[in-house]
């Protein structure tokens, strides 16, 4: 574990960003002072620049044009704030005015890399990555921020798909700049794209060897090993996350997910809880915190806080689903059929709450009710051989055995070699004297599994006491 010294560091960064912050501040208070008094103040061309970007930047359009207007009239042969003018007439879509300016701009400054950046932006717009990337190569020869151009043609690269050239060009804006959070999240993004994970963990670990101060670094570290479901390893690298950053929410959350994983409840609840400290309360943290109660077996808890995520979300079908599930385990179908139809009430195409639906009401003996819940669940997609034998078993019951017969050929598509289904088929076409179909289909499940024979004996008394069903298994038998 690197041994952490960061008081010292972060005073001097806090110090040297306050000053910044407090001339751009400055400049922003003594521009919107302007506007109010309409008198005229003299800003420098860095200083207008910074506040156009700054109104942008915050979604106020009108501001920044203001901005820009008042700029080229105090500085009008100012490059730099030609080329914010460009940008806005890019953020605009004016794409073709934007590119006359440009060609403008080269033809003093040839050896300005900012204009081929925009440029190379007009073309990104246009959904010309290949010239963009091409123009962003060229400024790599005039440009001082090679980190900030790599980044670029490594997001050129990610909207052609070709994640193996943004890897490296991520790869190398984190080269010349470490402290680049978003080109560390997109090499990461590319090493688990292209599936190399253990890549992936291999190149962090050298980034850590150079830069251990890195949350995000250790965070991603975590989460690799996480999806390897090494959650061991996984925990460490949240570990130190958290160390670095006491107040980093995503870690706890992630470590809090490994160490259910290692059935470490107690330890996952403390961690579910420093998410809740740190912001509000969220109602997936309550419901994994309701489930590790669960599973410690404090029933009391465990129900506590799967009320508080519905309460806390009234619309999170997941929470309701908690509830229905804890109820059913505790064979109260009575209150888990209450709660189930909260969930369906918020997702009524989800095959899985159907399904509970319908097994909650076969419980009850509620059976055209259950009939309707497996209908339902094979309609929106659910194709488990138990759902449909539940399904038609029910049909049977109620009597429906033309309906009960066109269900288990449905079946039979998806299990086209299922004794399961050809016994209940033979047994469905006897019910309604179709000798021939019915020998067709008993023959096919006395080949399928003899053994199985059974099946007709328990759901079709009425057909195993008929003797020519008895003759046709003994002979089958022989």
């Amino acid at each position: 574990m690197p041994n952490f010294k960061l008081g010292q560091i972060l005073k001097t960064e806090s110090m040297q960003l306050s000053n910044e912050e407090e001339d751009y501040n400055l400049s922003l208070s003594k521009f919107e002072s302007m506007l109010k008094t309409n008198k005229v103040l003299f800003f420098d061309s860095e200083e207008f620049e910074e506040i156009i970007l700054h109104y942008l930047d915050i979604g106020k359009a009108a501001l920044a044009k203001k901005a820009l207007k008042l700029a080229l009239d105090q500085h009008p042969k100012s490059t730099g704030l030609k080329l914010v003018q460009v940008e806005m007439l890019v953020y605009d879509n004016k794409l073709d005015i934007a590119e006359k300016l440009l060609n403008e701009l080269y033809a003093i400054e040839p050896n300005n890399e900012e204009i081929y950046i925009q440029k190379a932006n007009i073309y990104s717009k246009r959904d010309q990555h290949e010239k963009a990337v091409e123009l962003l190569k060229i400024a790599l020869q005039y440009t001082d921020d090679y980190a900030d151009v790599y980044n670029l043609i490594g997001m050129e690269y990610l909207f052609m798909d070709n994640l193996e050239l943004a890897k490296e060009s991520f790869i190398k804006c984190l080269e010349e700049d470490i402290e680049d959070q978003s080109a560390l999240y997109n090499v990461v993004y590319c090493f688990e794209f292209l599936d190399q994970n253990e890549e992936a963990i291999s190149y962090l670990d050298n980034y850590i060897d150079k830069n251990p101060y890195s949350e995000i670094a250790w965070h991603q570290k975590g989460r690799l090993h996480y999806g390897l479901k090494d959650y061991e390893n996984a925990i460490r690298a949240f570990d130190y996350a958290t160390l670095i950053d006491d107040e980093f929410l995503g870690a706890f959350m992630e470590k809090a997910k490994a160490l259910e994983r290692l059935e470490k409840y107690n330890e996952a609840i403390e961690s579910y809880n420093r998410t809740i400290e740190l912001d509000d309360a969220t109602s997936y943290a309550l419901l994994r915190i309701g489930k590790c109660y669960e599973k410690l077996g404090n029933k009391v808890l465990a129900l506590k806080f799967y009320n508080e995520t519905v309460h806390e979300d009234p619309l999170l079908d997941k929470g309701w689903i908690a509830i229905t599930d804890f109820y059913l385990r505790e064979q109260n179908y009575q209150k888990a059929l209450f709660y189930v139809n909260k969930a369906l009430a918020i997702d009524n195409q989800n095959r899985l709450y159907w399904k509970r639906y319908a097994n909650i009401n076969k419980q009850m003996n509620f059976f055209e009710e259950a009939e309707f819940g497996f209908r339902k669940a094979v309609e929106f997609g659910d194709t488990e051989l138990d759902t449909w034998l539940f399904w038609v078993d029910i049909l049977q019951f109620l009597g429906e055995f033309e309906s009960a017969i066109h269900t288990l050929l449905q079946a039979a598509d998806y299990f086209p070699e299922e004794n399961e289904i050809e016994y209940r088929l033979a047994g469905l076409y006897f019910m309604i004297q179709d000798n021939r179909k019915a020998k067709f289909h008993l023959s096919n499940a006395l080949r399928l599994n003899f053994d199985n024979y059974i099946l007709i004996e328990d759901l079709f008394p009425v057909v195993w006491a008929k003797k020519m069903v008895q003759n046709y298994i003994e002979k089958h038998k022989k």
